[in-house]
């Protein structure tokens, strides 16, 4: 199906985009290649306080240019550009073997956890990292994936809609999703 391209459609008019952080990557000659968005989330810690970091996705890059780098450089320039814009943190749902290239961690080692999994698990697929150093010193909470990201389950029908303007394509496991 196309969900993430419904979710990246629909995006751009949710509160929690951030523009500036909202890249593509072009080929001179092939075109666009690549992609990634990033999106205002925030970690409710254990004190109460409800902590401003990003989350970012989805982040794509065309088939026949995967596994050359792309995709780590697209995502290693917008994480300088978060950083630089003065973001503190970014945490994600994700493979650590790809993410760990661009410096993520599984986030309970930040001490951050997952909210549909058990508070004590590692959860393999929940990363996180700061963008600036100490940022989530003496931190422990809780992320929550943002409602934007639920749009195509909280609009079924919009949802089917855009769907049904594109081919079908068979689904697909690629090399680097987690199983």
């Amino acid at each position: 199906g196309c969900t993430e391209h419904y979710v990246l459609h629909c995006y751009r008019n949710n509160p929690d985009f951030i523009s500036d952080l909202d890249f593509v990557m072009e080929i001179e000659g092939v075109g666009i290649i690549g992609h990634v968005m990033f999106s205002k989330a925030e970690i409710i810690s254990d004190d109460g306080r409800h902590v401003p970091i990003l989350t970012f996705g989805p982040i794509s890059i065309a088939p026949e240019y995967k596994r050359r780098g792309y995709g780590t450089a697209l995502l290693r320039h917008a994480l300088a550009k978060a950083a630089a814009l003065g973001y503190g943190a970014v945490f994600m749902e994700g493979n650590l073997d790809f993410y760990r290239h661009t410096g993520f961690v599984l986030a309970s080692s930040l001490h951050i956890h997952y909210h549909a999994e058990p508070r004590e698990s590692e959860v393999p697929y929940f990363l996180g990292q700061e963008l600036e150093s100490g940022y989530l010193e003496g931190m422990e909470g809780t992320y929550h994936t943002p409602q934007g990201y639920y749009v195509a389950m909280d609009d079924p029908t919009g949802f089917e809609e855009y769907e049904a303007g594109f081919p079908p394509k068979e689904k697909l496991a690629l090399p680097g999703q987690l199983r």
